[in-house]
């Protein structure tokens, strides 16, 4: 074996609880250099034969959680005949505690995600908030629970990261005055959208205090009152185009806006 080793994952459902073990075990040994191949839902023999042979010919390691008791035997013969090193990561622990609990396993491949479907929520309301930040792009509208549209500096990123922890989907839009909102926000339900309000001076405040650390002096045109008074004007035209609730961020924290618009979007 190379020292980049490459391990092939199969498992009954979609390895990533082997992947983790292996990866935990490998780093043990070197600095993460290592490939992974996730061969997920496995169901038959054809499909260990074939990863088996690509094993064997790329020198590579296995590693297996499969809770059906013919496919995980299967596999274990199959690389002992082969000459194959497999590591089962599920069989051991089960027949363990078959003989504990004294009682036979659900061999239902699975399992553990619908126990932490409330934990797969959050982590995809997180990688949404992520990809739709900023309004980078639009198409996140139509799928977001909630539409977050407001200035720069209105705290719209951490609330949707707050919110997001909530199992909410959310999605964020700057208001710029040079740049046209997309189209999908007057296209959603405006019950969906809540707009970010800023009184002048907070924000300029603010935006004097992000210039500071960035290095920048605070005669910017972003901290600016006449450019701030622009953009705010712009901002009401926009939300009462859209005709949704507007929350008043200027002196709240961030939980406290998100429990706001928690109650207004029930």
């Amino acid at each position: 074996m190379d020292s980049k080793p490459l391990v092939y994952v199969l498992s009954d459902s979609v390895g990533e609880t082997a992947e983790l073990v292996i990866k935990a075990g490998l780093s043990q040994f070197n600095n993460g250099e290592y490939r992974i191949q996730r061969v997920p839902y496995v169901e038959d023999k054809q499909t260990i034969d074939d990863t088996l042979q690509l094993a064997l010919e790329k020198e590579a390691l296995i590693g297996f959680t499969l809770v059906d008791p013919e496919l995980r035997a299967y596999l274990n013969e199959q690389a002992d005949d082969k000459n194959l090193e497999a590591i089962d990561i599920m069989g051991p622990m089960l027949n363990a505690m078959e003989r504990i609990f004294s009682r036979s396993p659900h061999m239902q491949p699975g399992l553990v995600h619908k126990l932490d479907e409330d934990y797969f929520r959050r982590v995809e309301a997180i990688e949404f908030a992520v990809k739709y930040d900023d309004g980078r792009d639009p198409r996140g509208i139509a799928r977001a629970d909630i539409i977050l549209i407001g200035v720069s500096r209105t705290s719209k990123t951490p609330l949707s990261q707050y919110l997001a922890h909530k199992r909410l989907k959310v999605a964020n839009v700057p208001i710029v005055p040079e740049v046209d909102p997309p189209e999908e926000l007057f296209e959603v339900d405006p019950a969906k959208c809540i707009g970010l309000r800023i009184n002048a001076e907070k924000l300029n405040d603010i935006r004097k205090e992000r210039l500071k650390a960035l290095g920048l002096g605070d005669q910017a045109t972003y901290a600016n009152m006449q450019r701030i008074h622009q953009e705010l004007d712009y901002f009401d035209q926009v939300v009462g185009k859209i005709g949704c609730k507007v929350v008043d961020v200027s002196h709240k924290a961030v939980e406290e806006t998100a429990n706001i618009i928690l109650r207004m979007t029930k």
